[in-house]
């Protein structure tokens, strides 16, 4: 499903998406990933898997934030970041809590943006604080709904290359992030165009859900997300202790699942009461409909991770400059179609992006 936009807003860069709007617009899922809990746990079982849809090699860029915290930009190609004249376009891709820029789904979009792309798009991978191999350099760790990271990087990289225009590409609370980025800046923005996979909007609803008691929250997804969150603070413990001399850093590599870990750690660093009021505040539903620029966003109905009911429809039916696709099935971050797996949301990611950087080089 699109939103009822009508041709004068990002519609009209809908229609020059195949992927969407073409007599073959749809997603039949992988034959033996006709679930939306099948989607997510094969995407995660990935992970580090490399192959030909897969295989890159990054330029990694060390960069300070202005409270001295660090943040890693991986470039690809390689070498793509060193002529500050080029026009050539970038991608700022954006992974989701305790991912980076080295997991399955970044690479490929990355491989799959440069090889297909009509723009000549070149990525440039963001990993957060502490992600990715990324030393943690001050206190602050990742949230959902902090933008400052996002704000600084975007206006570096716009400054460090002032001829080539910036898009967008977040996954999950990325995409939360970046939603959230999109709505504050609205007209003051040097973005381009920005997509959306798999975003929670409303990150409450998102909590509930990763919550509720059951086997794939309680053996599989939430393990998992839990194992690449306590890396980072196991990595790092020395300098979160030093930040946060009150935290039992034992304890919190003890806890089983993300609640618990936003109750011990990341409610109580942003000043939140409890695990419930940080994910209400995190939401980025209300920034949907100040965004002025070309915004799409993919989510699949049997979404686990990130239910439909979170995702504000109606905001985007009143914003023509948001579109909203809608796949019977997907999972979370997953989109996988054919016998062998590919990535769906690949094409359309790259033709909407297309649509748009072509539409602003003939202005």
């Amino acid at each position: 499903m699109a939103s009822d936009n009508d041709d004068k807003g990002v519609c009209s860069f809908i229609k020059l998406c195949p992927s969407l709007l073409n007599s073959k617009a749809y997603l039949i899922p992988t034959p033996f990933l006709c679930t939306g809990i099948l989607q997510t746990v094969y995407c995660s079982s990935l992970a580090l898997k490399h192959d030909d849809l897969s295989n890159i090699k990054y330029d990694r860029e060390l960069r300070e934030m202005s409270d001295k915290g660090t943040v890693s930009i991986d470039w690809y190609p390689e070498s793509s970041n060193n002529d500050a004249e080029s026009t050539q376009p970038i991608a700022i891709v954006i992974p989701g809590l305790g991912g980076s820029s080295y997991e399955y789904h970044i690479r490929s979009l990355a491989k799959y943006l440069i090889e297909n792309s009509h723009s000549k798009l070149r990525v440039a991978a963001i990993n957060h604080r502490g992600s990715g191999r990324t030393p943690l350099t001050s206190s602050k760790l990742y949230n959902a709904y902090d933008t400052s990271d996002l704000h600084e990087l975007v206006q570096y990289i716009s400054e460090r290359f002032p001829k080539a225009k910036l898009v967008c590409v977040g996954f999950s609370l990325g995409a939360n992030i970046m939603t959230r980025y999109m709505g504050e800046l609205a007209d003051n923005n040097p973005l381009t165009a920005a997509v959306a996979i798999s975003c929670p909007f409303d990150t409450e609803v998102s909590g509930r859900a990763l919550s509720a008691p059951g086997f794939f929250n309680d053996r599989l997804f939430q393990p998992n997300l839990m194992a690449a969150i306590k890396r980072v603070v196991s990595r790092n413990r020395e300098i979160i202790q030093q930040s946060n001399p009150d935290f039992d850093i034992d304890a919190i590599l003890k806890v089983g699942k993300l609640c618990d870990f936003d109750n011990l750690v990341t409610s109580r660093v942003y000043g939140h009461e409890d695990c419930w009021s940080y994910y209400k505040a995190a939401s980025s539903t209300d920034f949907v409909d100040k965004i002025t620029r070309p915004f799409l966003a993919i989510n699949a109905l049997d979404d686990p991770v990130t239910p439909f009911e979170g995702v504000p429809v109606d905001k985007f039916r009143s914003n023509p400059n948001t579109a909203l696709v809608i796949v019977k099935h997907g999972g979370h971050i997953g989109f996988f179609t054919g016998v062998s797996p590919r990535a769906w949301f690949l094409s359309p990611v790259t033709e909407f992006l297309d649509a748009v950087l072509a539409n602003d080089a003939s202005k």
